[in-house]
């Protein structure tokens, strides 16, 4: 079964420490995402396209890629 696709924008990332929060687009949602689960480089405010994951403390955004 293939993952839902969502988007959303990079609210906030630490480079230094490896995390940071997504907020979903069209929602008020915002999901973690950890270096782990990101396939580009992020920066805050860039656009992305994500799945989402059960991890060990709840709900991570995997696979994130920046979009145009």
């Amino acid at each position: 079964m293939q993952a839902e696709k969502l988007t959303g924008t990079v609210k906030f990332f630490n480079e230094g420490k490896g995390f940071g929060f997504i907020k979903h687009d069209g929602s008020s949602q915002e999901t973690f995402v950890h270096v782990s689960g990101l396939k580009d480089q992020v920066k805050e405010n860039d656009h992305v396209e994500f799945e989402l994951q059960e991890g060990r403390k709840g709900v991570n955004a995997v696979n994130v890629r920046v979009i145009q």
